[in-house]
């Protein structure tokens, strides 16, 4: 349920992609909010539906896709009916956007000045000069060395870290009520990504954003978020607050994936690390029941049934296993 604090407001979104073999469910039923200054994290393993859920958020999906949603609601207007003209002015002004890849999400064609600038412009009736200090201002918020020199200086000529600075400093710089970052630092080594995670952080701290981290990796969930929504084969299977999904995860396939997470302990006694068996099943034409029943241990007859979320204040979830009373 929405409150006055409520940045966006997502329920019961899907997205169908056409397929030669038939429509593909990519993303089913998906309902989360996030409130000013709270960072909800996405997580699942490639091909969950997870960035399609963001991407849909914002209506920048493939050609041919369709996207169903009882109501997408940012700062309680309805963007889901809103036309598309709406949305461009929306996009890259209260809602900022980080990419997975910056070299692609920049224009090698224009400077980092040129780009800066553009975005501040097209959104802010404001000069050239006004423009420049701040794009001047935002290089600086974000770390970046040398800002005047790196204005004139085009993307091939910066570092990965550099360059997702910059898109980081693009995101922000029309002072968004929402930053959407989808898998911001799977292109980056390790130790740049934990810089820009930091980064992240800091920036949403000191500007009060909201921020919808699309990610794979719960290690980065467990540092950076608020809540966690867990995606399984296009739907929801929990969502809950980080401690207590860190705690107890209730899924089956949460409680799987946290156990594929290496540790100190297992490293020193030599244990392998533990695997999810089977395969993610087809998405093309729905899923019919539990999408994760095949690979589930707990499987029951009923699971073959389609399975509603149960929640109570602190998660949710979608197993009929689910007991919900110890919950943190």
């Amino acid at each position: 349920m929405s409150t006055p604090d409520t940045i966006l407001s997502v329920r019961n979104l899907s997205v169908q992609l056409p397929h030669r073999a038939g429509l593909v469910h990519a993303v089913r039923d998906v309902s989360f909010d996030i409130r000013r200054g709270e960072t909800v994290c996405v997580v699942g393993e490639s091909g969950c539906g997870k960035s399609m859920t963001a991407m849909a958020v914002l209506n920048l999906l493939p050609r041919g896709a369709r996207r169903e949603a009882t109501a997408i609601e940012f700062l309680g207007e309805p963007i889901h009916t809103a036309p598309e003209s709406r949305l461009r002015q929306l996009r890259g002004d209260r809602i900022g956007t980080i990419f997975q890849e910056p070299l692609t999400a920049l224009n090698p064609l224009l400077t980092v000045g040129d780009q800066l600038m553009e975005v501040y412009r097209r959104h802010r009736p404001r000069r050239q000069h006004e423009a420049r200090a701040r794009a001047l201002d935002m290089l600086a918020q974000v770390g970046i060395p040398r800002p005047v020199e790196r204005l004139g200086q085009y993307p091939h000529q910066l570092s990965g870290g550099l360059r997702q600075r910059i898109v980081i400093a693009m995101a922000l710089m029309c002072e968004p009520a929402l930053i959407v970052a989808d898998e911001p630092t799977t292109a980056l080594d390790v130790t740049i990504q934990a810089q820009i995670l930091r980064l992240l952080v800091d920036l949403k701290d000191k500007f009060g954003v909201a921020l919808l981290l699309i990610t794979h990796d719960l290690a980065v969930a467990s540092r950076v978020a608020d809540k966690v929504v867990v995606m399984y084969a296009g739907e929801v299977v929990e969502q809950a607050s980080t401690a207590a999904f860190f705690a107890v995860p209730k899924h089956p396939y949460a409680t799987g994936l946290l156990g594929c997470l290496p540790s100190v302990s297992a490293e020193r006694s030599g244990a392998p690390l533990q695997v999810i068996p089977g395969t993610v099943p087809s998405l093309v034409g729905g899923v019919a029941g539990c999408g994760f029943r095949e690979r589930c241990r707990l499987a029951l007859a009923e699971c073959q049934r389609d399975i509603p979320l149960v929640s109570n204040s602190s998660r949710s979830v979608r197993c009929i296993r689910a007991d919900l009373g110890d919950s943190v």
